[in-house]
This record gives structure tokens, C-alpha cells and sequence, in this order.
């Protein structure tokens, strides 16, 4: 690093000599930093850092900065480059900035060099969000997939790391279940690795036994699924009638639940909450909750919880889509549901509807939507069908609701446009027949 970079640095340590213990005393002042690098647009990393500074109050941080950088690609040895990790410096001083929180990932390199450069604590994406998920386990089987992921992210970061590594609880970064293993050689983090890890494998044939129980007795289950505040939780909550915990707030629910309905038909399923996905989920902790998020990949239905209200909605959806084809989930039947309706206007439904004929609009909030849910999650899973062919005029309104309401309530094998109609074959569950228009 160059001679400034390390002025600025001490400057910024001079500035602020009781810095961890006034950090203590309140929330931490953070500095958000993203990077508009190749193709990225602005609006698309202006949309990230929003995302990162939810992240960080959510770890109890306060952001006072925020820093987009713009450049060919990221500096292999500070990210961003000498001159504005140098003008990062003075601007964290002047903000009495306590960490700096980084939007991406960065190498055990890049975190020592940014480190020595500006002479404060530096956090990058992946340990904020690990930060996160440790103050939200509650159950052993939770910090222990917590932990696991910890210390798989910490062990290439062990050697030359400096002071980085070994604060004891000493606010964002450095906290949860793996936090006193920080300190200790690679030796004897490999140990604990393959303890962990073995705990877990239990807890995964627990897993896979229970479910083998539940195929046996044929109830069937649906896995609620989706982008972090999408509002699972709330859903699960309104379909259960239970009580867990839900709020505006990123990753509350970590340790799964599995509660049972009973259907208007009478039949009876069971629903799980699963933890909410989020764009680049460190692959840690995806391989970490592989556990719990085969309840997903060995369910009969998942329900993929949309925040409808979302202005990048799509971008979510198909981060929640990536992490179902890590875990082996994407052959499993799926239901769309968008979420938050209410808060959409009127033009905002008809052209979500315009667009996914299948989709349900609902709001666990406010509970609208519910009834016809359940019926399309009964119809979904019901096993007494019949196989039609059915022939609509596009142009005519009540077609059109009738090929909706098709594609909500059967599973539709072929569709095809000719001649101004369009012919569907679909399988129909046979009590909703009549009500399909399909006697």
C-alpha cells in the first residue's frame, strides 16, 4: 500500500482512540461499499447496496455511508483500487464510521490489504450475512449449520489475518456459534469442521427418516419457499394458525417448522416454513442447511412466496429459482404465489395476470386471497383426476378466466394456439369438473 493509504489509516485510528468501546454502547456506524464492474448497471448495484443496508440493521448496524465504485473490473489487492480506498478512509474518519461492510465477497488477501489501508474493521457480504443467521439460531440443529458455516468461511482466512480474526464479540462479523473457534490453528478448526459435520449428517437421516414416515402414513407435504421478507412466515402462520415469529426483517425464521392443516375436503397436510433464499447465499450456507432444505426437495408441493409489491421482483424469483437447483428441488411441483397484493393498484394485478395467467395474488397480511390458495393447493395435490380437452376463443373474457382458473386448479400437459382458439389437454381434479366447464 501506498504512503497516503497508510496516513489516511492512522488518521482514521487517531480520530477515534475509544472506538470499540463507544461501539459497544450504541449500534455500529457502518459504510456500505459496492462495485459497478463489467455490465453491471447502476440501478442494479444501486438496487444491491439497498438489499446490503437492510442486511446490515438487521446485524444492528447503523449505515452513516454509502460508496459505489465504478471500474473495468475489481483490483486484485484492494478491490478498489489505492486512490479510492485512500478517499474511503477520510470518509470513513469524518463519518465516525465503526465498519466497513463490503457488497461481494472478498479474498483473504483483499481483507487484510483493505484492513491495513483504512485502519478499520472490514466485513464483506458473505461474513455480514453469516453474521446475521448466527443471531438468528435458536435450536442446536440451527447453530450448528450455522457454525459449520462459519468455519468453513474462516478457515482460508485464518493465516496472516491479523486483529480481523480475533475479536471476541466484538459486534458485527464476530459473533454466534463459532465465534471462541476463531483464534485456534487450522488443525483444530478441521476437528470441529468434521464434528459439526457429523452432528449435522445425524440430523439429516433424523430428517429423512421422518419424512419416510410421513410417505408411509400419505400425508402430504408443501414447502413454503422464497426470497427473504417475502412473507412466509406470515403465510404459514394464516395456513397453520400458528404463532411463529414473523416481522419486516431479513432471515427470522432459520430453524424450519412443520405445522398441520386440515383441508376444506378434509384431508390433512403438512406445510413447512423454510429459510428465506437471497441473491449469491453464500454457498456455505446453502451446503451447511442442506439438511433442512431437503424438506423442500422432498416435498409434494412447494409454494414460492413472491413479494408482488417488489420493484425487483424478477431479479429475486430467480435467485429463489437457483437455489432450488442447488438443492435439488426443481423437479418438484411448484406454485406461484405473489405475495403483498394489496399493495399493488389495480393496472399493477391485471398485468401480473396478463403475464402468468397461473398466478395467484394473495396478502397473508391482510388475509385475501387464502381461500383460494387452499382450494388450488387441494386441487394441486389431489390424486383423483381426469384427463380433458378443452377449447377456448382467447378474444372472450370469460374464456380467458376460464384458462386461467384452468392453469391455477389442474396440471396442464399440452397447449396449443390454431386458428383463433386455443386447445388445452390438462389433468382436472374430478370434483372441479363442472366448475371448469370440462362435463
Amino acid at each position: 500500500m501506498g504512503r497516503d493509504s497508510s496516513m489516511a489509516a492512522q488518521r482514521a485510528r487517531v480520530a477515534r482512540p475509544d472506538r470499540s468501546t463507544r461501539a459497544k454502547s450504541r449500534g455500529e456506524r457502518a459504510a456500505l461499499v459496492g462495485l459497478i464492474a463489467g455490465r453491471a448497471r447502476r440501478l442494479e448495484a444501486e438496487r444491491s447496496l439497498d438489499e446490503l443496508a437492510g442486511l446490515a440493521q438487521a446485524a444492528g448496524a447503523e449505515v452513516v455511508l454509502r460508496v459505489l465504485q465504478e471500474r473495468p473490473k475489481p483490483d486484485p489487492s484492494t478491490f478498489l483500487g489505492a486512490g479510492k480506498i485512500q478517499t474511503l478512509a477520510l470518509s470513513a474518519a469524518e463519518t465516525d464510521v465503526d465498519v466497513v461492510i463490503f457488497d461481494n465477497e472478498l479474498t483473504p488477501a483483499q481483507l487484510r490489504e483493505i484492513e491495513k489501508a483504512i485502519g478499520l474493521k472490514i466485513v464483506d457480504r458473505t461474513q455480514l450475512i453469516l453474521d446475521i443467521f448466527a443471531r438468528r439460531a435458536r435450536t442446536r440443529e440451527g447453530k450448528l449449520q450455522v457454525e459449520l458455516a462459519q468455519l468453513k468461511y474462516l478457515l482460508p482466512r485464518l493465516v496472516g489475518a491479523g486483529d480481523a480474526l480475533s475479536r471476541l464479540g466484538g459486534g458485527i462479523g464476530t459473533r454466534g456459534p463459532g465465534e471462541t473457534k476463531l483464534e485456534t490453528d487450522r488443525r483444530r478448526i478441521r476437528t470441529r469442521i468434521h464434528a459439526v459435520s457429523e452432528d449435522i449428517e445425524h440430523v439429516r437421516k433424523r430428517r429423512g427418516q421422518l419424512r419416510e414416515r410421513r410417505h408411509k402414513a400419505s400425508v402430504p407435504t408443501v414447502a413454503l419457499v422464497g426470497y427473504t421478507n417475502a412473507g412466509k412466515t406470515t403465510l404459514f402462520n394464516v395456513l397453520t394458525r400458528a404463532d411463529a415469529e414473523a416481522s419486516d426483517a431479513l432471515f427470522v425464521t432459520l430453524d424450519p417448522l412443520v405445522r398441520q392443516v386440515r383441508l376444506p375436503d378434509s384431508r390433512e397436510l403438512l406445510v413447512s416454513d423454510t429459510v428465506g433464499f437471497i441473491d449469491r447465499l453464500p454457498h456455505a450456507l446453502v451446503a451447511a442447511f442442506r439438511a433442512t432444505l431437503e424438506e423442500t426437495a422432498d416435498a409434494d408441493l412447494v409454494l414460492h412466496v413472491i413479494d408482488a409489491s417488489a420493484s425487483d421482483r424478477d431479479r429475486r424469483m430467480a435467485a429463489v429459482n437457483l437455489v432450488l437447483t442447488e438443492v435439488g428441488a426443481v423437479d418438484v411441483p411448484l406454485l406461484e404465489v405473489y405475495n403483498k397484493c394489496d399493495a399493488l393498484t389495480d393496472d399493477e394485478r391485471r398485468r401480473l395476470q396478463d403475464r402468468d395467467p397461473a398466478a395467484l395474488c394473495i396478502s397473508a397480511l391482510e388475509r385475501q386471497g387464502i381461500d383460494e390458495l387452499i382450494e388450488t393447493v387441494a386441487s394441486r395435490l389431489a390424486l383423483d383426476v381426469r384427463r380433458v380437452t378443452l377449447t377456448f376463443d382467447p378474444d372472450n373474457a370469460p374464456d380467458r378466466e376460464r384458462i386461467a382458473r384452468l392453469y391455477r386448479h389442474a396440471r396442464v400437459v399440452q397447449h396449443e394456439a390454431r386458428d383463433g382458439r386455443v386447445s388445452i389437454v390438462a389433468d382436472v381434479p374430478r370434483r372441479l369438473l363442472s366448475r371448469l366447464g370440462a362435463e
